[in-house]
């Protein structure tokens, strides 16, 4: 019987910034460039209430999402990472960035967010803990809210789980309906609302 590797503790990652403060390229790499302006695009909302981003590393996306958002709340368990999102969203005071651990310290207490980011982040969930993260995530969704999930979908021998079996798992959730389903070879984005229906863009501005 094979048993499927634990989720990535903290100590992972502290070892991965200890080795490079960017040590999967996220600020110079094109691939990551363009990733990043295609998940901001996907977003049906031109803005949102309160926002939460789990696992943000050193705050690349969080930068372009924070214009975005009223109040922005992103997390890491890395206490590097979290020092280099804090100064790289400095200019934005509704955006927030602390070291947790998740999901035992997701921000339950923060009321309900109309944007949920799950970037290149549940893969690293082994055991139980892949389920409880999208528990947690729906629930944590107000109604119309916008989830947004993006993973490489190349093998990674010490990650718990691949991109594509992680975004079966939220395929099947209940409570929500896919807006945008985005493959290309690298990486799967794809976007939902919490809800039982998903109105277009076009739809929400009154233009069909």
């Amino acid at each position: 019987m094979t048993t499927r590797p634990a989720t990535l503790g903290p100590e992972y990652f502290e070892n991965m910034y200890s080795a490079s403060p960017d040590p999967w390229g996220f600020t110079s790499r094109w691939y990551e460039e363009r990733k990043y302006a295609i998940s901001a695009a996907l977003l049906p909302a031109r803005r949102y209430r309160n926002a939460f981003e789990a696992g943000c590393s050193i705050g690349v996306f969080t930068a372009l999402l924070a214009p975005r958002c009223d109040r922005l709340l992103a997390c890491d368990l890395s206490s590097v990472a979290v020092t280099a999102a804090a100064e790289r969203t400095a200019g934005h005071p509704g955006t927030r960035v602390q070291r947790r651990v998740l999901p035992a310290e997701w921000p339950e207490h923060e009321g309900a967010f109309d944007l949920v980011v799950l970037s290149e982040v549940l893969y690293y969930f082994g055991g139980a803990d892949l389920e409880r993260m999208l528990g947690l995530a729906v629930g944590a969704l107000s109604p119309g809210g916008t989830l947004l999930a993006v993973h490489w979908r190349h093998p990674v021998a010490e990650y718990p789980r691949g991109g594509e079996e992680v975004h079966r798992a939220l395929a099947e959730r209940t409570g929500l309906t896919r807006l945008v389903d985005h493959r290309e070879p690298d990486f799967l984005a794809e976007v939902y609302l919490r809800g039982p229906a998903a109105p277009s863009v076009a739809e929400t501005e009154g233009l069909v």
